[in-house]
């Protein structure tokens, strides 16, 4: 679904040049669940924004789908976005002045999804993410985990191909943020594709693979079962 060749980000300013990616290369195959880790400043968050088709690279090649995407028009890179990726955001997003059902709604609406079938998808969405009982309810009135329940469902209404996840659980309490990974965990199981960038590690350890950069640039990979063996050693040993 995604190959990226040789892919580099250059910011410029009068005085300074900075190299956000320097020739990442990455292939992710369909119903691939691929966590990206890395400090702060190392590049993720743009590779996810030109993953998302939210930012420009300034060289290489993304195809998504098979479909180049680097030096594309703006026009046919919403094409893209809006029909096949779906975004759910440390911060949820949400618009304050729409319900839960109108927040979820909202993508079908810039679809041009006629309103019969709005109805019957949203509907289906919040029944599959449990979150139904609260549609009629507007963000400020959810917790933490509904919002990010909310966002997901928002994420999923469009049925996409790809969904990129930026940090999901970082504004939750451990409770709602592994409710939250598991949520995604049980997507992945069902043959959704996702990207997620994290700085847990008990979160990546949810994924399928775990792409590990630093300084713009991918220096290893791994599988996320190494790292949930560390997690369950440690739980192990706290309890003996």
């Amino acid at each position: 679904m995604i190959n990226v060749q040789n892919l580099s980000k250059i910011y410029k300013t009068e005085d300074v040049q900075t190299n956000a990616l320097n020739n990442i290369s990455l292939h992710i195959k369909e119903g691939e669940f691929v966590a990206i880790m890395g400090p702060s400043g190392c590049g993720k968050s743009t590779f996810l924004n030109i993953l998302g088709l939210l930012d420009d690279a300034s060289a290489g090649s993304y195809k998504f789908a098979e479909v180049e995407t680097v030096k594309a028009g703006e026009k046919k890179k919403s094409a893209i976005r809006k029909k096949n990726i779906g975004f759910i955001f440390q911060n949820f997003n949400l618009i304050d002045d729409l319900t839960v059902y109108e927040n979820i709604e909202l993508p079908l609406i810039y679809n041009g999804v006629s309103s019969s079938e709005r109805k019957r998808r949203v509907e289906e969405i919040m029944e599959q993410i449990n979150i139904g009982h609260r549609a009629r309810h507007y963000p400020q009135q959810l917790s933490g985990g509904q919002q990010q329940r909310a966002a997901v469902a928002r994420a999923l209404v469009t049925k996409p191909q790809l969904i990129l996840a930026d940090e999901p659980t970082g504004n939750l309490d451990s409770s709602n943020g592994n409710e939250v990974m598991n949520l995604l965990a049980e997507l992945h199981r069902e043959g959704s594709t996702i990207v997620m960038v994290t700085h847990s590690s008990y979160d990546a350890g949810f994924a399928s693979r775990i792409v590990n950069m630093k300084d713009g640039e991918i220096f290893n990979e791994e599988h996320a079962s190494q790292r949930r063996d560390v997690f369950e050693k440690a739980d192990a040993q706290e309890l003996q």
